[in-house]
């Protein structure tokens, strides 16, 4: 059997937080992890078991070493679902597409901004 390879994007192999606000058609407020993600979605690690085709909102987060936070709040598709047989508690691998994005940046605290000033 020969695999066609169908991405059409470069993927990152990046650990980032996610943040899944809503699947389908219900509020899913759970914190994940990416596996790897590109300009085009994203995979990341779920202890629930999302429906392929639905739609997702979720919340990458993405930092620098200085302090500063960037959120990219996504829209897109659940694409794929499997679970990882590496992992013996129910853990699965989701795909989701990355339609839509907005970058959300995070306020620093006054404390930290003074420190950034100085």
């Amino acid at each position: 059997m020969h695999v066609v390879e169908q991405r059409q994007n470069q993927r990152f192999e990046l650990h980032l937080p996610v943040r899944i606000l809503r699947s389908g058609s219900g509020q899913a407020v759970q914190a994940v992890a990416t596996r790897n993600i590109s300009s085009g979605g994203v995979l990341f690690t779920s202890d629930t078991r999302l429906e392929i085709g639905g739609t997702i909102e979720y919340v990458v987060t993405l930092s620098n070493a200085r302090g500063v936070q960037v959120d990219v709040r996504c829209i897109g598709k659940v694409v794929r679902v499997e679970k990882s047989a590496a992992d013996p508690a129910p853990v699965y691998n989701v795909a989701a597409t990355l339609d839509r994005y907005q970058f959300v940046r995070q306020q620093l605290s006054p404390i930290a901004d003074a420190a950034h000033s100085s």
